[in-house]
C-alpha cells in the first residue's frame, strides 16, 4: 500500500470512529426518550410482590373514578389523568407521577394507600406515557409545567379552598423536585420524593457506565446537543438539585439503600440541596422503587407522619 493511500486509510480511522460514535447517541437517545408503551408491570425487582401488585390494579379498575384531561391547541398534545375522588369529601389532593416506562395504573399501590387516608387522588399519564401524547419522554423537564397545569385544573374544578400535595416515584420524584423551583400557587402545601435522581445527566452519565462501561464523554455532550435540537433543552438543564435550591415547601425524600438504578447519594444530594423543611428517609433493603413493597405498612406510617406534621 503507497503511503498516500496509508494517510487515507489513518484519517478515515477517527471519521469512522466519529460517525459511529455519533449513531450510537443517537441511539441512546431513541432508547431513553422515544415513547413508551408498554404494557404495565411490576419493576423485575418488584415480581416477588407481584400478586401484591395486581391486587392494587384490580382495586383501580374498580373504583369509581373519572378521567380528566388537558389539551394543548397549539401542538395538538392531550394529556389524560385517572380523578379518584375521597369517599367524604374534602379539600385536600394528591397529585402523583409515575415513573419512566409506567402509567398511572402502575400507581394503584400509592392510589389506595392515598385514598385510604382520606384524600382525593389525581393519577395522570405522563406525556409519552400511556393515554398521554407525546413523542418524547422529557424526564421531569416538560413534564413539570403539564403538572403546573394539572395543578390549575385542580383548583379549577375543586375550588380555590383546595391543598394540594405532590408526590412522584424514580422520574415522577424527578417531575415533583424539578416542580418544587417553579412559582407554585398557595394551594400546593408538601411534596413526597421517592428516589429521585439530581439530574438527568447526572442519571445519563451513570447508567451508561453501569450498562455499557463507557465514559460521558463524548457520548453524553453528543446525546445532550441532540436533546437539544429536538426537546429545547440540553441534558443538565433537567436539574432536580437546582430546582430544590428555590424550593419552599416542606419535603420528604424516600430513597432504599440498595438502589442500583438510582443511586441512593442522589437523594442525600437533593436533600442537602434544599433550605426547606425537609426529611430524608433512606429504606434498608430496598432497591429502586422497592421502599413501598418492602413493608407496605412502615412506609404508610412513615408517610402519614410526614403528612400529619404539614398537610393533614
Amino acid at each position: 500500500m503507497s503511503i498516500k493511500k496509508n494517510i487515507a486509510y489513518l484519517l478515515s480511522i477517527p471519521t469512522m470512529v466519529g460517525i459511529g460514535t455519533f449513531l450510537f447517541s443517537e441511539y441512546l437517545f431513541k432508547l431513553g426518550m422515544s415513547r413508551k408503551d408498554l404494557e404495565p408491570e411490576p419493576q423485575k425487582n418488584q415480581l416477588k410482590y407481584a400478586n401484591d401488585y395486581y391486587k392494587y390494579v384490580n382495586w383501580y379498575l374498580r373504583i369509581p373514578k373519572e378521567t380528566w384531561e388537558l389539551n394543548e391547541v397549539e401542538t395538538n398534545d392531550r394529556l389524560v389523568a385517572s380523578y379518584i375522588p375521597a369517599e367524604k369529601q374534602t379539600n385536600k389532593t394528591i397529585i402523583m407521577a409515575h415513573g419512566f416506562g409506567c402509567n398511572r395504573e402502575t400507581m394503584a399501590n400509592f392510589a389506595k394507600m392515598y385514598h385510604d387516608m382520606g384524600l382525593n387522588v389525581l393519577m395522570p399519564d405522563d406525556r409519552a406515557h400511556g393515554e398521554s401524547s407525546g413523542k418524547y419522554v422529557t424526564f421531569g423537564w416538560l413534564d413539570r409545567m403539564d403538572y403546573l397545569q394539572w395543578i390549575h385544573l385542580v383548583i379549577d374544578k375543586l375550588g380555590n379552598e383546595s391543598e394540594i400535595m405532590l408526590f412522584g416515584i424514580s422520574m415522577g420524584a424527578g417531575i415533583v423536585t424539578m416542580l418544587s423551583g417553579e412559582k407554585l400557587p398557595k394551594q400546593v402545601k408538601a411534596i413526597i420524593a421517592d428516589c429521585g435522581y439530581t439530574n438527568v445527566a447526572d442519571e445519563f452519565n451513570y447508567l451508561l457506565k453501569m450498562e455499557y462501561h463507557l465514559p460521558s464523554y463524548p457520548i453524553e455532550p453528543l446525546v445532550s446537543t441532540i436533546n437539544r435540537r429536538r426537546l429545547g433543552y440540553y441534558l443538565d438543564d433537567a436539574s432536580c438539585t437546582s430546582q430544590l435550591k428555590k424550593n419552599k415547601l416542606p419535603i420528604l425524600f424516600i430513597h432504599g439503600s440498595k438502589d442500583i438504578y438510582v443511586p441512593t447519594y442522589m437523594s442525600y444530594e437533593n436533600y442537602r440541596a434544599t433550605k426547606s423543611a425537609k426529611q430524608l428517609w433512606i429504606v434498608p433493603g430496598a432497591g429502586h422503587e422497592e421502599s413501598y413493597w418492602i413493608n407496605p405498612l412502615k412506609y404508610e406510617q412513615r408517610v402519614k407522619q410526614f403528612l400529619q406534621t404539614y398537610y393533614l
